[in-house]
């Protein structure tokens, strides 16, 4: 089995001056899901090379075992060091694809042609879409036979009270849980901070990084 793990490549966080990019346990923990079942896993960014990893998602409070064992890894940092270019990529050469989330996505991935018809072209032809945190944010202006992907699905994703949580708000471009809801997304949510993932047919989403694990397992599931 192969699968493709996208991140962003933004590492500015809106007008604050602060950095953003994906967050570390929501590459982490999925990829170590993936590997440790025998998974082969690329990873890809709109610009390649090394991207952002959030400076907030390293804290020491906010550490966890798939991180630890990350800074321990010499292989999966060189991974992530060397990511492919998004638009060297295509859906033929994998069975899924994965989405981390981080504040990131929300300006490139969210808005990025290459990305929205990357997962159209995994949808279109039969593969599941598995995306965590912001990430289902990526999902936005991603169609299927012409109506948003996430219309009439059960989906979660970072909610507005977890964006409130953080004061950002204000911040970003938009607000996952509004937005998903406006496309008709049937949004479903568990206390801030909860582990949470849903499988509906081919698409598989988290709610927030305490998410990731679950929502890498899942997808794992349906692909069996």
């Amino acid at each position: 089995m192969k699968i493709l793990m996208v991140l962003t490549s933004h590492d500015i966080l809106g007008n604050t001056g602060r950095k953003t990019g994906f967050w570390l346990e929501e590459f982490a923990a999925p990829y170590y899901v993936f590997t440790d079942a025998g998974v082969s896993v690329t990873v890809a960014s709109p610009k390649g090379g090394q991207p952002p990893i959030d400076p907030k998602s390293d804290d020491p409070d906010n550490q966890t075992p798939a991180q630890t064992r990350f800074k321990a890894d010499k292989a999966a940092m060189a991974v992530l060091a060397n990511t492919v270019r998004l638009d060297s990529v295509s859906s033929k050469d994998f069975d899924t694809v994965f989405y981390s989330g981080g504040h990131g996505p929300m300006w490139d991935l969210a808005e990025d042609p290459v990305s929205i018809k990357l997962i159209e072209s995994f949808y279109d032809s039969g593969k599941p879409v598995a995306a965590v945190c912001h990430a289902p944010g990526v999902l936005r202006h991603v169609k299927y036979k012409g109506e948003p992907i996430v219309k009439g699905k059960r989906v979660t994703g970072f909610t507005n009270t977890e964006e409130e949580a953080v004061h950002l708000t204000k911040v970003v471009p938009f607000l996952v849980e509004d937005e998903l809801r406006r496309l008709g997304g049937l949004f479903e949510k568990k206390d801030d901070w909860q582990s949470f993932a849903i499988i509906d047919g081919r698409l598989v989403t988290g709610q927030n990084p305490a998410s990731s694990e679950a929502t890498a397992k899942a997808l794992l599931s349906i692909m069996k």
